[in-house]
């Protein structure tokens, strides 16, 4: 079942992300960040400023009390949302699970933020993640940002090359009217 993280669940939330993207535990699955980056991907701090922002709204899915991937829909404004920290446990990221967080978080956006396009960052280097978006529907806007190279809140690069693409895709009209996410 996809729902809204609940306030107490934040701390297993943080250990589910780092197992996704960090360490050797990430190295399992295909998504991961351990190659291009080292120290934590995020902190309980961080996670509770997205929980609590009116602005944001992090869905997890779960099975009992057990996480299994996570995403944070983002209101960026003017018709236009944004997608962040997508990660799923490496023992299920071939279940289709990351395709239903994204789908999911794409139908909050619309039903909440009324977003019309959604846009999201990539690392460059990460060509496989930004073909497995492209492949739903994504395209490359032609903008890169900036990686936050120094600020350890999002961990020690690996390299000095890491930057930032920017993916965005048209929501169909049909996500605005298709049923909440749960």
């Amino acid at each position: 079942m996809i729902r809204s993280v609940a306030a107490h669940e934040l701390p297993a939330l943080l250990e589910l992300v780092e197992a996704a993207y960090r360490g050797d535990a990430a190295r399992r699955g295909w998504t991961h960040e351990a190659n291009l980056l080292d120290g934590r991907r995020t902190s309980l701090a961080a996670l509770r400023a997205s929980f609590d922002d009116p602005r944001q709204c992090i869905l997890v899915a779960a099975e009992g009390d057990t996480m299994l991937g996570t995403i944070t829909a983002i209101d960026k404004g003017c018709g236009v949302g944004g997608l962040g920290m997508l990660a799923v446990l490496p023992d299920r990221q071939t279940s289709g699970l990351g395709r239903r967080l994204l789908a999911a978080a794409e139908s909050h956006a619309a039903q909440h933020f009324a977003a019309r396009t959604i846009e999201m960052t990539v690392i460059k280097q990460r060509p496989e993640l930004i073909d497995y978006y492209m492949r739903r529907g994504y395209r490359r806007t032609g903008a890169e940002e900036p990686f936050p190279h120094g600020d350890e809140r999002f961990g020690i690069p690996l390299s000095a090359e890491l930057v930032f693409v920017v993916l965005a895709r048209d929501l169909p009209a049909e996500t605005s009217t298709s049923p909440g996410a749960g």
